[in-house]
């Protein structure tokens, strides 16, 4: 199989080359992109010799092609949101790696899957932002769509064979998505307004980069997730539940009509997601050691605090909004993560930008990709704006 690997350079795209090494007789990289992390890309292309690498923008890439060529390597180096989409379809791949983190990987997904590829989605944005022209793409082209985020991963496991998007036919009653709960589960809440990013990027099972950690941080990652699954299994909002279990054990669970609930558990450890989307429908090493049952010894669950974690009701009225309202919230969160890391929002303010935002730009239908990046486009500058007017 021959592969793209979007975000190459980020915690997923690392996971997915070390799947890859572990089977060089299956796999071939044919094109690795970065976008900033010239080194990192650069060690990697030596190690897997892509005919094509590209980087964010022109400086980067000058640089990366001189690092490869003292090494003697042949790889194509370019760079820009248009040579992201080339590498995503190109016609001698197969599958594409979509681990482009927020918006910007956007583009490229939807490249991959009206090409027609393997679409292996750890880009959430893609489908929360653009789910219905994202999913009409997937039909139209033939494409096969392959949940990379550990939730929606074990739900694909979880669901019935064949599943054609039909929960009735399916019998199935409720999807339940797991969050462990974040680094704050049980801080006391007028603590929260004093939480630094060190402490929010600290997440207790998972390792993730900055901006995807503050998510688990606030629950957002989850609220997301709520609607990514929507898209993948047709399922309304109210069929679809948050549990949180702070083992991160047990991934999701498929709730069925006749009593049966279906589970995938595992290692917290995305290479096995990675794995089963790139051997599906087969199974192949992935590096994760089996799990311990007995040294896990417990299971817990308990109902999400709706005050703690207001991200999650923010999510659920967009999904139920339609239209532009998850672009928009979508936006408004990266605005506010970003604010945050750079100190410039106290931890709670986050919530507070992404529903005044929400408030703040009329509802629109979205049935293309400008409608979308034009909502995003609001989105974001009406959280810019509201967090001006805030400081």
């Amino acid at each position: 199989m021959k592969l793209t690997v979007l975000g190459a350079t980020g915690s997923i795209g690392v996971s997915t080359l070390d799947v890859v090494a572990r089977h060089p007789d299956r796999f071939e990289v044919v094109a690795l992109t970065g976008h900033s992390q010239v080194e990192v890309l650069a060690a990697q292309c030596r190690q897997f010799h892509p005919a094509y690498a590209v980087m964010g923008n022109a400086t980067d890439a000058q640089r990366l092609a001189l690092l490869l060529k003292e090494s003697g390597l042949r790889t194509e180096v370019m760079h820009g949101a248009e040579a992201l989409a080339q590498v995503a379809s190109l016609a001698e791949v197969d599958a594409v790696m979509a681990a482009i983190v927020g918006a910007a990987g956007l583009s490229p997904t939807l490249a991959a899957a009206r090409a027609g590829k393997r679409v292996l989605l750890a880009n959430k944005e893609a489908l929360v932002m653009a789910g219905a022209v994202f999913m009409a793409e997937v039909r139209r082209a033939g494409a096969l769509l392959l949940p990379i985020d550990s939730e929606h991963n074990a739900v694909f496991q979880s669901m019935p064979h064949n599943y054609a998007g039909d929960m009735t036919r399916g019998g199935v009653r409720r999807i339940l998505l797991t969050a462990s709960g974040g680094p704050f589960r049980t801080t006391p809440l007028d603590v929260l307004s004093r939480v630094t990013p060190e402490q929010a990027v600290a997440h207790p099972n998972w390792s993730m980069g900055r901006k995807i950690s503050v998510d688990s941080a606030t629950m957002m990652n989850k609220g997301l997730e709520v609607i990514e699954a929507h898209w993948l299994f047709n399922a309304p909002a109210d069929r679809i539940e948050v549990v949180i279990h702070p083992q991160s054990v047990i991934h999701s669970l498929v709730d069925y009509e006749d009593g049966s609930v279906l589970a995938q558990l595992g290692n917290p450890d995305m290479r096995t997601p990675i794995a089963h989307a790139l051997a599906w429908p087969e199974r192949i090493d992935s590096g994760v050691a089996a799990l311990d049952l007995f040294a896990v010894g417990r299971l817990d669950f308990e109902r999400p605090d709706l005050a703690r974690f207001p991200c999650i009701d923010l999510a659920y009225r967009a999904l139920r909004a339609e239209g532009n309202a998850a672009a928009v919230l979508n936006a408004a969160n990266e605005v506010a993560v970003a604010a945050f890391l750079d100190r410039r929002l106290p931890f709670l303010g986050i919530a507070e930008i992404i529903a005044a935002t929400l408030d703040a730009v009329p509802q629109a239908a979205v049935p293309d990709l400008a409608a979308v990046l034009e909502a995003d486009r609001q989105g974001r500058a009406a959280a810019v704006a509201i967090l001006a007017h805030r400081s």
